[in-house]
């Protein structure tokens, strides 16, 4: 490639890719988070269900919240209230509703960082042949890596948010169900326990997936500036 269109790429990349990383050093954060609350009030409930006594329901409303199934601290955190006369609460659907769209999102952009890398480190074999930028040959190729680390960890993520998802789904969260479960086996609530770890898992690794993106900030920086100033140079 001759040296204008290389430093021309370059310069775009530093550009918007530096922008487009500010954005997913700040996300994954943010998804850590609600992926916390997700997975503290899934365990409420599995710590719970481990001593609840299961009650015949009573109630003269079947809007009656069930008092051997809820839990104050998962109805905080994520509204999750069991009523006496309905089926798996509104709230539940939606969990795994997110949990699956979140798995999907980041299966996807997974697949796409890597093959972007790979891309990626290809074009940066180049980077030697410019003396001016020798002592940045190592600055780019670690940003490639810090990115690849990334997709590597999101997608590993997307596997343990649908493991969790798999769980959830197999159970029957209506009280009834949940009921006969506290009658005999108990087995929901080691199960939401698993959810939770794996939920738990998913949010370190986006973690630490922002930690890598927000660690190429510098190295993009000086970069660009360099890449500017020859293009300047030579124009």
């Amino acid at each position: 490639m001759a040296r204008d269109g290389f430093l021309e790429m370059a310069s775009n990349l530093a550009r918007y890719h530096r922008e487009h990383e500010k954005f997913y050093a700040r996300a994954p954060l943010e998804e850590a988070a609600a992926l916390q609350r997700t997975s503290a009030a899934l365990r409420a409930l599995a710590e719970r269900w481990s001593t609840a006594e299961p009650r015949k329901p009573d109630a003269a409303s079947p809007y009656s919240g069930a008092e051997d199934l809820n839990d104050e601290r998962a109805i905080e955190l994520a509204g999750i209230l069991f009523m006496e006369g309905q089926g798996e609460p509104a709230e539940i659907a939606r969990i795994k509703a997110e949990l699956g769209a979140a798995a999907e999102d980041n299966a996807q952009a997974g697949e796409w960082l890597g093959n972007a890398m790979e891309a990626s480190w290809g074009v940066a074999e180049a980077l030697p042949r410019f003396h001016e930028l020798a002592d940045l040959v190592s600055e780019r190729h670690r940003i490639i890596s810090n990115d690849w680390q990334a997709a590597s960890l999101m997608s590993i993520l997307a596997r343990n948010l649908g493991r969790a998802l798999a769980i959830l789904e197999a159970l029957d969260f209506s009280p009834a169900a949940i009921r006969e479960d506290l009658e005999g086996p108990r087995s929901f609530p080691p199960l939401l326990h698993s959810a939770s770890d794996l939920i738990d898992h998913a949010s370190d690794l986006a973690a630490q997936s922002a930690t890598l993106v927000h660690d190429n900030e510098r190295r993009w920086r000086v970069f660009r500036q360099r890449v500017e100033e020859l293009a300047s140079a030579d124009g």
